[in-house]
């Protein structure tokens, strides 16, 4: 493997010396995942023949050093080169900050990227899974760390996917210091590679969002997603198959674009429009946040309710993306399975004091959010997720 963001060292490089390796007999360490032992000289074998290109490795640290400099922030200067990389969380201007971390990958979205050969957007989803699930907690994303792991590198690619997380991370402002590049033939299929996103926020000391203050009453304020975001593809996909439709064909429910464009759409960064809406709110405006993800309204929000309320939702106080509409149809999947597989156009919820809502939508909207009022905060009877539908 390759320490990839830092310095090119002794990981995954051929480990040798004098006096550990005998004639007769030579052990290669292969990035403490594997050996191969060589029975004599003569056979000749490297890394390569192993399936490990070393110099293609170095080829892509050199070529997204100028990515991880572009997202470069107070505390961090993105600089690659080092073991490990480094966080001043005093130069970023807190003074008693708890850390916050979060990881994530983006699931099987990554095959819509590979069938498509489509990779320059997946990285954005691969940071926002991570950074949205630290802004919830009212914790400002700081850096984020990133790993991809592949049968045999191809550099073109890899350099596609690191340009979406730089992009991912300028969206959400936190700095790219680092990150792992995993090239172990025999892992993957030919083409095939995998994610993991690592990210690190921090909230001052008494100021995290932790929904404990959430009281009946409160509006919920549900912002807008951009899509699947990054959940439901194992389903999606299964739809796809069974409808015939193909990734580069239009879009049966958006003719304007192909059906890859909407699966691939980026997850919306809520990073900055939450942020502001939270200091817009005050001390007690915006009172939880709920990322909503696998699961769905029904699975997310209640990580952010008190046990003895509930939200009440509207279902028809938002429109409900066609895509959805269409995966529905073509999957014959009925609405309490799609409301717990996808997000349904709702990718972030909000439970606000009423008092504060005005200050807090304006802030959310300044920010480029589509704000909607889906409910309400009430005592719970049953479930924690209540519709005025009757579901």
């Amino acid at each position: 493997m390759r320490h990839r963001g830092f310095r090119p060292s002794a990981i995954g490089a051929l480990q040798t010396s004098s006096d550990a390796v005998s004639s007769a007999h030579r052990l290669y360490l292969l990035s403490g995942e594997d050996a191969i032992a060589r029975n004599s000289v003569e056979s000749g074998l490297t890394y390569r023949d192993a399936g490990v290109d070393i110099d293609a490795g170095d080829r892509l640290v050199e070529a997204i050093k100028p990515l991880a400099r572009s997202t470069a922030r107070p505390g961090a200067d993105a600089l690659l080169g080092g073991f490990g990389g480094f966080f001043d969380p005093r130069a970023a201007g807190f003074e008693d900050p708890v850390l916050v971390a979060s990881t994530d990958g983006v699931g099987t979205k990554l095959k819509v990227a590979i069938a498509t050969g489509r990779h320059d957007t997946i990285g954005i989803d691969l940071v926002a899974m991570s950074v949205n699930d630290l802004v919830v907690q009212g914790a400002e994303p700081l850096f984020f760390l990133d790993y991809f792991a592949t049968g045999k590198l191809d550099t073109a690619t890899a350099e596609k996917v690191v340009g979406g997380i730089a992009e991912g991370c300028r969206q959400a402002g936190c700095a790219l210091i680092g990150g792992e590049t995993a090239e172990m033939p025999g892992m993957y299929a030919n083409g095939d590679y995998d994610l993991a996103g690592f990210a690190v926020g921090a909230v001052e000391r008494g100021q995290a969002l932790t929904g404990d203050t959430v009281e009946a009453g409160d509006l919920l304020l549900g912002l807008a997603s951009t899509g699947l975001h990054s959940n439901g593809y194992s389903l999606a996909r299964r739809v796809v198959e069974r409808s015939g439709a193909r990734y580069d064909d239009p879009a049966p429910f958006a003719p304007e674009r192909t059906l890859a464009d909407v699966l691939l759409a980026p997850t919306r960064i809520y990073v900055k429009s939450c942020l502001a809406a939270i200091r817009a709110g005050g001390p007690d405006g915006v009172r939880g946040i709920a990322h909503i993800t696998g699961g769905g309204l029904p699975e997310n929000l209640p990580r952010v309710l008190p046990d003895a309320l509930a939200g009440r939702i509207d279902r028809r106080s938002w429109p409900m993306p066609a895509v959805f509409r269409w995966l529905a149809e073509r999957g014959g999947i009925d609405d309490a399975e799609l409301l717990r597989t996808f997000n349904c156009g709702i990718g972030m919820v909000l439970a606000v004091a009423e008092s504060r809502a005005g200050a807090v939508i304006e802030a959310l909207q300044a920010g480029g959010e589509t704000v909607y009022r889906i409910g309400r905060i009430e005592p719970r009877s049953v479930k924690p997720v209540e519709y005025t539908d009757g579901m």
